[in-house]
């Protein structure tokens, strides 16, 4: 059955989508979340993580086997981390979800204090993000859609992408 990837930079609407997908009853992860992905420790002059010294990885072994076990509705994961192109073959679809930078930049400032993003210096890093990371996104992606109408609206563009999982 297929693996479904829901992509993009911080703030494009990942998780909000996932919540969506699974409330409609589809099987759908949100790989940002601490069972999934972790900190570890980077080089400090490298530009493409989101903290200075720090990058958020995907915990490859249990993504691995997540995507690994015998389904037999389509899977939906979201997320976004240094380390996913190495699973980029495990997907059947590679859905990127894109929004202007200001876009971005208002959903995160409306994020809680203990949420990525929150804090103006990590909007920054976002910000500068978007120009360095976004473009390889995009290269991966085997599907783009602008994540600025309702998350409903955003969910039923995945769900053609994907090829009409609808339930």
């Amino acid at each position: 059955m297929k693996r479904i990837l829901v992509t993009g930079m911080s703030g494009a609407g990942k998780s909000a989508v996932i919540r969506e997908l699974a409330d409609r009853g589809h099987d759908a992860r949100d790989l940002d979340a601490p069972a999934w992905s972790e900190w570890v420790d980077a080089a400090p002059e490298d530009r493409l993580t989101p903290a200075a010294g720090r990058d958020w990885v995907w915990r490859e072994d249990r993504v691995r086997a997540l995507l690994s076990e015998p389904r037999a509705a389509p899977l939906f994961v979201g997320g976004c981390a240094s380390n996913m192109h190495r699973l980029f073959s495990l997907f059947d679809a590679i859905i990127l979800l894109s929004a202007p930078v200001e876009t971005l930049m208002g959903r995160l400032a409306r994020r809680g204090p203990d949420s990525y993003g929150h804090h103006a210096d990590e909007r920054r890093k976002v910000a500068a993000l978007v120009a360095g990371v976004e473009p390889l996104l995009r290269q991966a992606a085997t599907h783009e859609i602008d994540s600025r109408p309702p998350v409903a609206a955003t969910v039923e563009a995945i769900l053609r992408a994907a090829g009409g999982s609808h339930r």
